[in-house]
């Protein structure tokens, strides 16, 4: 587990998908830390019991905001919620995945996924980019994903998505820095997730075993405290981000995910038999 200056991201911390996976641990890391939390997702009862249990472990306050980010409005509820804090860490992680031919999306789906895998990270960055510029101290992270630089066939507009925040934050990374504001972008290699369940990955059969959130979140901290401006998550699969072809990688996921999604559709995952998805 990383721990971080509670001097320059305290001594509070906003953390976006916060009810599970990634998100989840970046709270109880955070919270390890002393660093007071505004928890944010849509389910208030998982974040009210996240929150008690870290404000019990690592006694820090919370405070736990039902918001869905892909709706518009949802900056004015967490700026009047946040107005009398200092807020030192922004952690932009909540996102979706939907996995499946880009012919096959839902327009409507697709353009919700913008909202909260675009516009989300776009609003939050740039209100508490500005008041972290004021304080002169802080740090935002920002989750996007293996597939921005390369893109991920099958998940077309989901790495469409995220290579908008890869370039938001590396660039940001530049520009923030006068201000003495640390931006990295987190792009988690496989996790064992419930997302990673959602796209119907088997972690049993996967051909690398995928590492734990505890893992890609103490990898994300320690990038941000030594100013990188990206960080990919795993050592081996640093190497493979830098020396795949990008048009390898394509073909590779490519294949992958289409099986994937081709067992998920008849029910099975590997030799293990699921209920198949009722449209």
């Amino acid at each position: 587990m990383k721990h971080i200056d509670k001097n320059i991201f305290g001594p509070w911390a906003v953390i976006t998908g916060a009810s599970s996976g990634i998100g989840k641990e970046f709270a109880r890391q955070v919270a390890a830390s002393g660093i007071n939390l505004i928890l944010v997702a849509r389910r208030l009862s998982l974040l009210e019991a996240t929150g008690e249990a870290l404000a019990r472990d690592y006694n820090i306050g919370y405070r736990a905001l039902a918001l869905d980010l892909s709706q518009e409005g949802f900056l004015e509820r967490l700026e009047a919620a946040t107005r009398d804090l200092d807020i030192g860490l922004v952690v932009s992680n909540a996102g979706t995945a939907n996995p499946g031919p880009f012919l096959s999306n839902d327009p409507d789906m697709m353009h919700q996924t913008v909202r909260l895998s675009v516009l989300a990270h776009l609003d939050l960055t740039h209100h508490f980019g500005a008041k972290l510029a004021a304080r002169r101290r802080g740090g935002i992270i920002l989750l996007s994903g293996m597939g921005a630089s390369q893109g991920v066939p099958y998940m077309a507009h989901d790495s469409a998505t995220r290579a908008y925040v890869l370039t938001l934050g590396e660039t940001l990374h530049t520009e923030l820095k006068q201000h003495h504001v640390q931006v990295t972008v987190l792009l988690p290699s496989p996790t064992h997730t419930p997302l990673f369940e959602k796209i119907g990955f088997d972690a049993a059969s996967a051909p690398l075993r995928p590492m734990t959130a505890e893992q890609c979140v103490s990898e994300g901290l320690t990038a941000l405290c030594a100013h990188r401006p990206s960080h990919v998550t795993g050592a081996l699969y640093r190497v493979m981000d830098r020396l795949t072809p990008r048009s390898l990688f394509r073909e590779m996921n490519g294949r992958m995910l289409h099986r994937t999604i081709i067992e998920k559709q008849r029910g099975y995952v590997g030799d293990t038999q699921h209920d198949v998805p009722k449209s």
